[in-house]
């Protein structure tokens, strides 16, 4: 039978109300919501169920929340038979995954990614930097124009690789503004600002990085069960040294999420589960390749459709 991989959600994909309805159907969830709220010292289980929304949307919140979702979601889905054979996650995601790996222990990825998200706010003050998804345009074009910008106006880099067709940039406000410029005319369809707090994944995010290292000094790591996609090379990692060195790097380096399916795809997986809130990497695989089967898990519902689907299959 085909190989089966997992892929976890970054941020951007939260809503209130994600978890209630696993918590409570699922013991697991509830031991999980438990574990969250007492490491963090605070309530994430409140937040991803009551909001408000702009909380949630607070980095260093969205980033614990969507992981304790999607961990959740890996736990049922073990729960109802379903395991994964490669994994991998966009940029939040890839803690998840590393969960899912057993990398990481659940409360030590939890804490982690709480600082992360806080470390990530910290690096660039709110308004000195943005982002911006460029539509319909060569990926290798957008760089030359993002590196001219660079060198002649002010940093911008592109820093999400996530399907053909959409690259995401980021940077300073002015060099997002004056790549976009430039970029739309070189024949881009749109460049669209994202509605976000920092230019995440950029070299400004370099001081996130170097805290984040000194965090996971404190964690221990092992080796992954399961094969992981590391963001920074698209390639399979399974070494805990490997990973670590990896997930610094995540922090100030674009994430190569075609080259992580393409490895995926490789590897022998052609069937996807989007574990966790959102079906943002549902759209991204199929944009990747189409012969891709894409299904998500976020509700009972979608994790009815989905073990109906396997049930079908086998």
């Amino acid at each position: 039978m085909s190989k089966i991989a997992f892929v976890f959600p970054g941020q951007g994909s939260q809503t209130v109300g994600m978890g209630k309805e696993f918590y409570e159907k699922y013991d697991v969830a509830k031991k999980i919501f438990k574990i969250a709220d007492e490491v963090l010292e605070f309530s994430i289980m409140d937040m991803c169920f009551n909001g408000p929304v702009e909380d949630l949307r607070l980095t260093a919140n969205t980033q614990p929340a969507i992981l304790t979702m999607s961990v959740i979601v890996n736990e049922v889905l073990k729960e109802n038979g379903l395991q994964p054979e490669i994994v991998g996650g966009h940029s939040l995601g890839e803690y998840s995954a590393l969960v899912a790996a057993d990398v990481l222990k659940f409360e030590d990825a939890v804490q982690l990614v709480h600082k992360r998200g806080a470390f990530m706010q910290e690096a660039v003050p709110v308004g000195q930097g943005g982002m911006a998804a460029v539509i319909g345009l060569d990926r290798n074009v957008i760089i030359e124009i993002c590196e001219k910008v660079s060198k002649e106006t002010a940093l911008v880099q592109a820093v999400n690789f996530n399907c053909p067709g959409q690259v995401v940039i980021a940077g300073t406000t002015d060099g997002v503004a004056k790549a976009s410029d430039l970029l739309k005319e070189a024949g881009a369809k749109k460049c669209v600002i994202l509605s976000v707090s920092a230019p995440f994944h950029s070299l400004l995010m370099k001081p996130a990085a170097d805290k984040l290292a000194v965090e996971l000094d404190k964690v221990m790591l092992g080796d992954a069960i399961i094969p992981v996609v590391a963001n920074v090379s698209g390639a399979i990692e399974t070494k805990a040294a490997s990973i670590k060195e990896s997930l610094i790097a995540q922090a100030a380096s674009p994430i190569k999420w075609e080259d992580c399916i393409a490895t995926m795809r490789g590897f022998g997986a052609d069937t996807y589960i989007e574990a966790g809130p959102g079906k943002v990497l549902c759209g991204f695989n199929k944009r990747i390749d189409r012969s891709i089967i894409s299904l998500n898990v976020e509700n009972l519902e979608s994790l009815q459709k989905t073990l109906a689907y396997f049930k079908e299959v086998r």
